[in-house]
């Protein structure tokens, strides 16, 4: 079997190792360092060692320690020492803990049941006013913490019980947490499109002002679809009634929205310019961010030792897993590339003779496909390389394939059997709450994902204006 075929069945025994429940990250460096053995293993080396040995009679002893020496003077082990000290100092990764520390910061500070609580009474006169305001809240949350899991679950607790009281259709109820969970992904300041700009070398300056109108078209198209449905059928989100939420003057609820709604929008919107307008790194502004989050919790007597303990080792371990998984997937990538399996999958796929849009749509349906067994992190960092070499060939922006992507992992989370989300959903929601309800209210989100798809390749600008404008080409 030639090397390009010993690369292609080491990816498939990874995909069936993983699908039988192992840790990804760990796989990833053990079936690096495996297959890598025997890609940089030095026979002539291992040979002339034993030549030498065998001519001046050596001891058993002394051929022993010869011999574990050949076998373990393998440049695997370099490369897996290597791709760790890469990891630990690349500057992009630096600002992932950062931007994970404020959101944990900002959950726990009970500032989204502020506001929620502010946003519901203030959209109070729209059809589907609470379904509006979790959207808006899960987007704003959402943007801050770049967590589906911590959305999901914050919002669960917060708008669901609200909602069924309120007589919401549980399927429409839940259908809009989980998915305006998923646009952390998406809006930035987003940690997926860190990830995607650490393994593709696109600007992660430029990806934040490219995603930022997608981001907002999505969350358009969401509130659209609530909002119409509401109109057409009220017994989905019957309107609130006046002894339910009290009188409130719009003196009040402008006071509510300026100390619950302007804070934290005004923290993302900074942390989210000082990026863009290129007055700081992304990792200095994560780091001004993390800062303004503990001033907001400290404002709002929130910070208590107890909540930063915990926030900080939530960052830790979300941040360790991240870092694992980038040091075994660019071992697992570089012995895969050395082996010759992209060159493989790179000739078979240019033999197709695909055109770009027929491109796209077999990447995408792979993507999509993928997001069933893996979360998206695993998908950017150890599958999405696999594409990148064949962007230039069909002459497709790096930025805007990964706009695309950043659209399509919504779906993983929301794609039944394995929407996350939905599990996310059911293991706080009441008990009378089934998952099949879930399901169904995610399904008609999967559609706007695909319009926001078909929109963004029919009108490409509404990705790439923004970074065209304010960086150039």
């Amino acid at each position: 079997m030639s090397d390009p075929y010993v690369a292609v069945m080491m990816l498939g025994i990874f995909i069936l190792v993983i699908l039988l429940g192992f840790p990804i990250a760990f796989t990833l460096m053990a079936m690096g360092v495996g297959f890598g053995y025997y890609a940089y293993h030095d026979a002539e080396r291992l040979q002339f060692i034993m030549r030498r040995l065998a001519g001046e009679d050596p001891s058993a002893l002394d051929s022993f320690l010869a011999w574990v020496s050949a076998l373990i003077n393998n440049r695997i082990f370099d490369l897996l020492v290597n791709q760790t000290y890469s990891v630990m100092q690349n500057d992009v990764l630096t600002a992932v803990p950062l931007f994970l520390f404020m959101g944990y910061v900002v959950e726990r500070a009970n500032i989204v049941s502020r506001l929620f609580e502010s946003l519901n009474i203030a959209a109070r006169r729209l059809p589907g006013s609470m379904a509006i305001a979790a959207l808006v809240t899960c987007a704003l949350f959402a943007t801050a913490t770049g967590i589906v899991g911590a959305v999901v679950t914050l919002m669960g607790l917060l708008a669901l019980p609200a909602m069924l009281k309120a007589r919401y259709d549980t399927s429409y109820a839940a259908g809009v947490i989980c998915a305006g969970g998923c646009l952390g992904i998406l809006i930035p300041p987003s940690i997926m499109l860190i990830v995607y700009a650490a393994t593709s070398g696109v600007s992660i300056v430029k990806l934040y002002a490219g995603a930022l109108l997608p981001g907002f078209l999505l969350a358009g198209l969401y509130i659209v679809y609530v909002t119409a449905r509401a109109m057409l059928n009220p017994s989905l989100a019957p309107k609130p009634r006046e002894e339910d939420i009290g009188t409130v003057s719009g003196t009040q609820v402008a006071m509510m929205l300026v100390t619950s709604f302007v804070p934290l929008a005004a923290l993302i919107l900074s942390v989210l310019g000082a990026i863009l307008f290129g007055l700081a790194t992304p990792s200095e502004a994560a780091a001004v961010g993390a800062l303004g989050g503990l001033l907001l919790a400290a404002i709002y007597r929130s910070l208590t030792w107890d909540r930063l303990k915990e926030s900080v080792y939530l960052t830790v371990r979300t941040s360790a897993m991240v870092c694992w998984l980038f040091v075994g997937s660019w071992t697992f990538s570089s012995v895969f590339s050395y082996l010759g399996g992209e060159k493989l999958i790179e000739e078979f796929v240019l033999g197709l003779e695909l055109s770009p849009l027929m491109f796209l749509i077999l990447a995408q349906v792979i993507i999509f496909a993928l997001g069933w067994p893996l979360e998206w992190s695993e998908i950017i960092i150890i599958f999405v390389p696999i594409f990148l070499p064949l962007l230039p060939h069909f002459g497709i922006d790096p930025l805007f394939f990964g706009i695309l992507i950043a659209l399509n992992l919504q779906t993983s989370f929301l794609t039944p059997p394995m929407a996350m989300s939905a599990y996310y959903l059911k293991g706080i929601a009441p008990p009378q709450v089934q998952l099949m309800q879930i399901f169904a209210g995610v399904m008609p989100y999967l559609g706007m994902i695909l319009l926001a798809m078909v929109i963004l390749y029919v009108f490409p600008q509404i990705a790439l204006g923004l970074p065209e404008y304010f960086y150039g080409r």
